[in-house]
């Protein structure tokens, strides 16, 4: 028999390394061409390898959390007689699938994204590891969420037996499942390593609130007429369509006011010390996900209409959370826009999504009595928290824009005019 080293691939745009965040095998097992051999993540995406041969693995360089450079050994395979082996220098596209774009970390003001340890490579009980064997013939068959929580527990889901059909694995396997658990001081306590989606987003918040300067700037909106047009609107519309949230109708309003305020939508080259102000808004939505945060981006949203922005929303962030979003989908927004919904409480102070120079964050709206033309009514009130990159966007600016953006909310028919320019 031969042994066949298998390098980590190249994953293009300038990778130099990748961390491991979980092996799906272990020296001994025996895998097919095209398995689930490891998850690896780079500053750009995740991406599922598979196994570029079949045959017996050897040995697997690093544990989870240990990154790898490009081009050094990953995992070596003992080939089957008459198994030819792959070719040294096979390109990403040849060693692995398309990638599953990390997160650009979305900046909402109380998120704390989560993706957490993978499971862990200690060698199992003889008893254990006949089903895990076994399991490792196909890979693991269960759902984002519950791949999450058995990282989070420690579980290894290949010794899990799946109880769901063909074997999958559902959330009640692997609440009678054994999680790995670190004693300290004979108190009961779970270490969880810093890796993955949560690494990569834990340092680029650190980053952006130690580089980026920011301005913060809350300003109450009374969203009565806005409330008003959406029910409306949602009436209109089959049921089967999808309900009209707010933020389509704020990404629309935004669109209108960049147009006034171009210095906001801008991306700052630090490298370069130079702003890059885009004609086209490209917006990111901040989306909760079972991995974390994500910020999918509604393109050119300056082209599309009302039903279009919603539609898209609601597209990216069904994709966002079933972990399928591409690279593309991801990257690329200009400016963000982050809601909390109905947890949006009074005020906020949102992260800006570097390289970006703005954010603009949704609040609750709640009906309170409030002077309205000089009499006490019970109005609609939403507060918009928004953050600035104070070295590039001056505090009037920021202010005046929000303002701007507040008077289109509370005239939602101005929302589909768009600005009229001097001569």
């Amino acid at each position: 028999m031969s042994q066949f080293t298998f390098k980590m691939p190249d994953l293009g745009e300038g990778t130099v390394d990748a961390e491991i965040v979980a092996w799906h095998t272990k020296p001994g097992d025996v895998v097919s061409e095209d398995q689930l051999i490891v998850e690896v993540m780079t500053d750009k995406a995740a991406v599922e390898v598979p196994a570029p041969v079949s045959g017996r693995v050897v040995s697997v360089t690093g544990a989870p959390g240990d990154k790898i450079a490009v081009g050094s050994p990953l995992i070596v395979f003992e080939l089957t007689d008459g198994a030819a082996a792959a070719p040294a220098a096979a390109t990403p596209a040849a060693t692995v699938p398309a990638a599953k774009p990390a997160a650009t970390p979305a900046p909402a003001a109380t998120a704390t994204p989560a993706k957490t340890t993978a499971p862990s490579m200690a060698s199992m009980p003889a008893a254990a590891a006949a089903p895990a064997t076994a399991a490792r013939q196909g890979r693991v068959m269960t759902s984002p969420a519950n791949r999450r929580r058995a990282r989070e527990a420690g579980i290894d889901l290949t010794t899990v037996a799946g109880s769901g059909p063909g074997g999958r694995i559902v959330r009640a396997d692997l609440q009678t499942a054994a999680p790995r658990q670190a004693v300290a001081h004979a108190a009961d306590t779970t270490e969880i390593k810093v890796i993955g989606l949560r690494r990569l987003i834990a340092e680029r918040m650190s980053e952006a609130k130690r580089n980026i300067p920011h301005f913060a700037y809350v300003e109450e909106v009374d969203v009565t007429e806005l409330e008003s047009l959406r029910m409306h609107l949602n009436h209109s519309r089959a049921k089967d369509a999808g309900s009209l949230s707010y933020l389509p109708l704020v990404v629309m309003a935004l669109t209108r006011v960049l147009e006034s305020f171009p210095q906001c939508n801008v991306l700052y080259d630090a490298a370069r010390g130079v702003l890059i102000r885009h004609r086209a808004v490209h917006v990111g939505i901040a989306t909760q996900t079972p991995d974390g945060l994500k910020v999918p981006v509604v393109r050119n949203a300056q082209a599309l209409g009302l039903w279009e922005v919603a539609a898209e929303i609601r597209r990216l962030a069904e994709r966002a959370r079933a972990n399928k979003a591409t690279r593309e989908e991801l990257v690329g927004s200009t400016i963000t826009v982050t809601s909390l919904g109905k947890l949006g409480g009074i005020a906020s102070t949102p992260i800006i999504n570097a390289p970006e120079v703005a954010i603009i964050g949704l609040n609750k709206a709640v009906e309170r009595p409030v002077v309205h033309q000089g009499t006490v009514a019970v109005r609609r009130i939403m507060n918009l928290s928004s953050s600035f990159d104070h070295r590039f966007v001056d505090g009037y600016d920021a202010a005046a824009m929000i303002q701007a953006l507040k008077e289109r909310l509370e005239h939602p028919a101005t929302i589909f005019i768009p600005t009229v320019k001097s001569p």
